[in-house]
């Protein structure tokens, strides 16, 4: 097996990291290696929000489902969906005079989409970069929560969506792999439905019914998808 591959099979999520700060050559080593990340038609439709401020990152660590680690990080970087850039780019471009070209367009759906996508395929080469140099990271859905305190702390507008909180840091414990979920991910052709037997296998590892108390039943869940609800009508609301 290659480094590369031994590298990607080792990580898991680090909650608890050395005080160490990362060096300036470490950030910006994970920060370039970041942006070498495939991007939809190299819009590069992202924005990465570097947060430095100790008051900041400890209202983060509330705001977050309670996580005190994230105040404890040595970096922490937020990773935006962002079309706001382009509409700023359109506007200071006059595309307005463009030859058939009415008014500036209002992101939709699918420019969400590819704009998340765009931040996500980022923010993973950011957690391989820091794995190569020792350094290990954990991944806060939860930036997705509280639309309205999360957007007004990081000073987001309409046209943007916190798609991914990252912490970094050297590893204080030693790591523990967790393992992953590998039955019948794998499909061939097309999309096929497990039948019961194959269901029942799956379930005796998964054990279903704690994962539905404990997630999709959980009051984060239920604010998760209010958030993102508000966070997608922020996202489609009109310049003026």
């Amino acid at each position: 097996m290659n480094p590369t591959i031994e590298l990607m099979n080792a990580r898991c999520s680090t909650r608890a990291y050395d005080p160490t700060p990362l060096t300036e050559e470490e950030k910006r080593a994970i920060l370039e290696t970041t942006m070498r990340a495939p991007t939809a038609g190299n819009l590069m439709l992202y924005s990465i929000i570097e947060i430095e401020d100790q008051a900041l990152k400890d209202k983060l660590a509330v705001t977050c489902d309670d996580q005190p680690f994230i105040a404890r990080a040595p970096l922490v970087l937020v990773f935006v969906a962002d079309y706001q850039k382009w509409i700023d780019l359109f506007a200071v471009s006059v595309v307005d005079e463009l030859p058939g070209v009415a008014q500036r367009p209002t992101p939709g759906v699918g420019d969400l989409l590819l704009a998340c996508s765009d931040a996500l395929i980022a923010a993973q080469n950011a957690v391989i970069a820091a794995e190569s140099l020792g350094i290990g990271s954990c991944y806060i859905g939860d930036i997705l929560e509280q639309a309205e305190t999360h957007a007004e702390l990081l000073g987001l507008p309409n046209h943007t969506l916190p798609i991914a909180m990252l912490c970094f840091g050297r590893p204080a414990t030693a790591k523990h792999i967790t393992p992953r979920y590998t039955k019948h991910v794998v499909h061939k052709n097309a999309y096929r439905r497990l039948g019961d037997e194959e269901l029942r296998a799956v379930a005796a590892d998964l054990h279903p019914r704690d994962v539905y108390r404990r997630k999709f039943a959980a009051d984060f869940t239920l604010e998760m998808n209010r958030s993102v609800e508000r966070w997608i009508e922020r996202w489609q609301t009109p310049e003026t």
